[in-house]
């Protein structure tokens, strides 16, 4: 372990640091890590073992089938988003940070997500009610189980979910970039000619 941190000069010798370019055919390589993104480990290897009980679409969906649904529509639409960034600034450079990018854009996704479904699960709790008392009552329960005790959970899925497919994306879609080639004194120079 010492003899590896004596390697290490600044920053860019860190792991994850080193400058990154898309690799060989990028729509084909996106292609791919944005499959392998999508196929995170726990819903693949659950589904058939534990089929899911509700499969129609609707709030008592299985949760791995919402989550699933949400990772084929958030993974290429990251990649797009990742990509429009790398035209327009060149960032993110490096491995990490498609890491992070996946990581924010994620857990920001995961949370607005489950507090949307605590609102509307909270409005259709509110219709459903007869009484003014049980209206509140409806409204204070579901926002407890689904806002206070189900965004925790939902954070950690999505978060689980977002490093997965930024480590798929970032391993698969992008490879290093050689360092630039600096010439040497002399060399190119005209007089040196």
């Amino acid at each position: 372990m010492k003899h590896d941190l004596k390697n290490i000069r600044d920053v860019s010798d860190l792991p994850g640091q080193a400058p990154i370019k898309w690799r060989g055919m990028p729509g084909l390589w996106a292609l791919i890590a944005t499959l392998a993104a999508i196929a995170w480990p726990p819903l693949i290897l659950t589904l058939p073992l534990m089929p899911p009980s509700q499969i129609m679409p609707g709030f008592d969906m299985d949760w791995r089938l919402q989550v699933l649904i949400a990772g084929v529509i958030a993974v290429p639409l990251g990649m797009y988003m990742l990509a429009r960034e790398r035209d327009r600034s060149g960032s993110p450079s490096t491995r990490l940070g498609v890491i992070w990018r996946f990581l924010l854009y994620g857990g920001l996704l995961a949370a607005l997500l489950q507090v949307l479904t605590a609102l509307v699960m909270t409005g259709m709790r509110w219709v459903e009610a007869g009484a003014l008392a049980q209206s509140l009552g409806a409204a204070e329960t579901t926002l407890l189980i689904f806002g206070v005790a189900g965004l925790p959970l939902a954070m950690l899925i999505g978060l689980s979910y977002a490093l997965w497919a930024g480590l798929c994306v970032a391993l698969i879609a992008f490879t290093p970039r050689p360092p630039p080639v600096r010439p040497r004194a002399g060399l190119l120079d005209s007089e040196g000619v």
